[in-house]
């Protein structure tokens, strides 16, 4: 049987005080340091990316644990595709990684089918739906090509696909992964997350007219899992605020981490 962590958490690229928040990043998932990470907002033009493997995994040698491997998927979009895209940070040998073109923009879902140390296989899915409050029909049509993609020829009993459904939990792509997938937070609490975005952070957006409009708080990310993985525990993830400024979080989204068993 094995037991491991995963974990979510939209980095929201460089916007939000990037290089004052940054290393709340950093320390929050080294204490916590899961064995699958799923990354989204991912700004490519800093390599930032990069730059969050290689601060923990520097922190990590130094305790003499095992670093991270970073997988990296632009968006399949010619100008959006450039600046912004998905990652996954891994503990584990990967076997073999691939995608999914989820169309609507570019978005897309990577897979890296990694080895647990049973020698099992798992398949652990990266992910980011379409934004907007009116693309809930858009966002469903990208579930229906994930889930199309992940259940084709060779589908592994063991799957967890997480990230940024950017729609709520009454939402139809939400209702739609429901259909072959457990959540994992609602799998223990009989209900999602309150809210994972926005942090205070993000909390205050100035309109066109120069007044305050105050963002509503929802759930928008997500640990989805196949029926044959249990959840031990969940909870949220890079939600903490810096001791010397409690308005500046590590991001405007806060993340997830779940601690589950594999056994098939």
């Amino acid at each position: 049987m094995d037991q491991i962590k995963v974990a979510t958490i939209n980095l929201n690229s460089r916007a939000n005080h990037w290089r004052e928040r940054r290393h709340l990043l950093v320390n929050q998932i080294f204490d916590a340091e899961p064995d699958l990470i799923s990354l989204q907002e991912l700004y490519f033009p800093i390599r930032q990316g990069q730059w969050l493997r290689n601060q923990i995994n520097i922190r990590l040698e130094q305790a003499g644990k095992r670093p991270y491997r970073l997988y990296l998927s632009r968006k399949r979009h010619l100008l959006d595709g450039y600046y912004e895209g998905i990652g996954i940070l891994t503990k584990f040998p990967v076997r073999y990684n691939d995608l999914v073109n989820l169309g609507y923009g570019g978005d897309v879902a990577m897979r890296a089918n990694v080895e647990l140390p049973s020698y099992q296989t798992l398949d652990f899915v990266a992910v980011q739906l379409r934004q907007g409050i009116n693309e809930g029909e858009a966002r469903r049509e990208q579930v229906l090509r994930l889930t199309g993609w992940l259940n084709g020829r060779g589908k592994g009993p063991l799957q967890i696909v997480a990230g940024g459904f950017n729609e709520v939990p009454q939402g139809l792509a939400i209702q739609r992964m429901k259909q072959g997938y457990k959540s994992a937070y609602e799998s223990v609490y009989s209900r999602e997350p309150f809210a994972t975005f926005p942090t205070v952070l993000d909390f205050i957006k100035d309109d066109r007219d120069g007044m305050e409009e105050v963002m509503e708080a929802k759930c928008l990310d997500y640990i989805f899992i196949s029926s044959a993985i249990q959840v031990e525990s969940v909870s949220l993830f890079c939600d903490k605020h810096s001791i010397e400024n409690d308005v500046l979080y590590p991001s405007d989204h806060v993340g997830l981490l779940a601690h589950i068993q594999c056994a098939f």
